[in-house]
C-alpha cells in the first residue's frame, strides 16, 4: 500500500467555509462534493441528489447509500456507467471520466483526494468522431477493434484501489491503537483484579466487537466481488465506455444509399454482421481481461483486509485466555474461603459442645460429682481432649476426601 500521508495542496486543501451550505439548499438534498477527473485536477462544486443521479446514472436508493446522516455497512456496487463505493469514511462515486466525494474534513478523506490525484495520469481516450468509414475492407475498424487493450489500470480501478487502500489503512490505524491499549490493561487485570480495570476492559471488548464487525463486512463484500465474474466486469467502466463508444462509431460510419437499393441493402447486412462477430470477440476477450485485472486487484486487499482480522481474532483470544484467567483465580478465591469456612464451622463445633460442658457444670445444680475436688479438673480436661480429637478426625477426614489442600 502507497503512502497515504501527502498533504493536500493547491485548491485541495479546502477551507471548513467549503462545507457549509446553505439550509435551504440543504432542504433540497444539496451536498458539497469533491469532484476528480482523468487529469487530477480537482474542485469542490454542490450538487443536489438528482443532479448526482442524472451525472451517473444511478438509482436514487443508490446514493442513499452515501447518506452521512445514515450508518450503512461498507458497500461496492457496480452499475452501468458507475461505481457507488461506502467504504469507513470513503463514500463516493466512481465512473471513467470522474470521481465524486463526499465532501469533509476528515483526515482520511482528504489522504484519499491526495493520494488518488498523485496516482491518476491522464489517459487518452476514443474519439469517435476521428474515424471515418471507407470501405468494407478498411482497415479502421479492425485497428479500433483491436486496439482498445489497456496496459496500465484504468481511472476508476486506480479510484477503487486507492478507496480500498484508505479503508485498509483506517482499519488498520484502528487496529493498532486498540492493540496499544488492549494489551497493556489485560496484563495490568491479569496481575490485579479491581472493578475499575474489570469495567475498562468491558468497555475495550465492545469496541472490539464493533470494529471487528465492520472488518468483516469490508472482507466479504471484497469476497463477495470476488467469487462473481460479472460483478467483478461491471466495475470495469471503461471496457464498457469503449465498446458504447465503438457502436456509436460503427452507427455513425454506417453508409447511406438509395432506397430500395439491394446490393447496398446486402452490403449495410455484411458490414453490420461483420462489426457485431468483432465487436462480440472484443467484448469476450476484454472482459476476460478485466476481471482478472479487478481480481487481482481485489485479492491483494482482500488478504490485506484478512490480515486485519487476525490481529483482531488473536486480540479477541487473548482477551478471552485473559478472562478464564481470572475466572479461574476468582474460583481459586472462592475455594480458599469455602475451605476456611469449612474449618471454622468445624472449630466453632468444637467450641461449642466445650462451652455446653462448662455451662452445665457452671449450674447451681446439685451433682455427686461437685462435692469432689478432682471432678471439675478431670472433666473440663476430658472434655477438651475429646473436642481436639474431634477437631483432628474432621480435618483428616476432610483431606482424605480432598475437600481442604494437604
Amino acid at each position: 500500500m502507497g503512502d497515504l500521508k501527502a498533504p493536500l495542496l493547491g485548491r485541495d486543501r479546502e477551507r471548513p467555509s467549503l462545507l457549509v451550505i446553505d439550509p435551504k439548499k440543504r432542504a433540497l438534498g444539496v451536498r458539497s462534493w469533491i469532484r476528480i477527473d482523468t487529469a487530477g485536477n480537482s474542485h469542490v462544486l454542490e450538487a443536489d441528489k438528482f443532479t448526482v443521479m442524472r451525472r451517473c446514472q444511478l438509482p436514487g436508493r443508490d446514493l442513499r447509500l452515501l447518506d452521512p446522516l445514515f450508518v450503512y455497512p461498507s458497500t461496492i456496487l457496480g452499475r452501468e456507467k458507475a461505481i457507488v463505493v461506502n467504504l469507513e469514511q470513503i463514500r463516493c462515486v466512481i465512473t471513467a471520466d470522474e470521481v465524486l466525494v463526499l465532501n469533509s474534513l476528515d483526515s482520511y478523506v482528504l489522504q484519499f483526494v491526495s493520494e488518488l490525484r498523485r496516482r491518476i495520469a491522464p489517459n487518452k481516450h476514443i474519439n469517435a468522431g476521428t474515424f471515418e468509414w471507407r470501405s468494407p475492407g478498411s482497415k479502421k475498424i479492425d485497428e479500433l477493434l483491436d486496439g482498445l487493450s489497456v496496459n496500465a489500470l484504468p481511472f476508476e480501478l486506480k479510484a477503487l484501489e486507492v478507496a480500498l487502500e484508505t479503508a485498509c489503512v483506517v482499519l488498520d490505524a484502528q487496529t493498532a491503537e486498540l492493540e496499544d491499549e488492549a494489551y497493556p490493561l489485560l496484563e495490568k487485570l491479569a496481575s490485579r483484579i479491581s472493578t475499575l480495570n474489570l469495567e475498562r476492559v468491558r468497555r475495550l471488548k465492545s469496541r472490539l466487537v464493533g470494529l471487528k464487525r465492520r472488518v468483516e463486512r469490508v472482507r466479504d463484500e471484497i469476497e463477495q466481488l470476488m467469487d462473481d465474474d460479472e460483478d467483478m466486469a461491471e466495475l470495469y467502466l471503461t471496457k464498457k465506455k469503449e465498446a458504447g463508444n465503438v457502436f456509436a462509431v460503427m452507427s455513425a460510419s454506417a453508409p447511406v444509399s438509395p432506397v430500395g437499393s439491394p446490393q447496398a441493402a446486402r452490403t449495410l447486412e455484411k458490414l453490420q454482421s461483420i462489426g457485431k462477430h468483432k465487436l462480440d470477440r472484443m467484448n469476450s476477450e476484454s472482459n476476460a481481461e478485466g476481471v482478472d485485472e479487478v481480481e487481482m486487484l481485489l485479492e491483494a486487499y482482500f488478504v490485506v483486509v484478512d490480515g486485519i482480522l487476525n490481529k483482531l481474532t488473536s486480540l479477541e483470544e487473548y482477551i478471552e485466555d485473559t478472562e478464564d484467567l481470572i475466572n479461574i483465580n476468582l474460583d481459586h478465591v472462592r475455594n480458599q474461603l469455602i475451605q476456611f469456612e469449612l474449618i471454622l464451622t468445624t472449630a466453632t463445633f468444637v467450641m461449642a459442645f466445650y462451652s455446653i460442658i462448662a455451662g452445665i457444670f457452671g449450674m447451681n445444680i446439685p451433682l455427686p460429682l461437685t462435692d469432689r475436688p478432682w471432678a471439675f479438673k478431670w472433666i473440663i480436661t476430658v472434655s477438651g481432649l475429646v473436642g481436639v480429637f474431634f477437631f483432628a478426625s474432621v480435618i483428616l477426614f476432610l483431606r482424605w476426601r480432598k475437600l481442604i489442600p494437604i
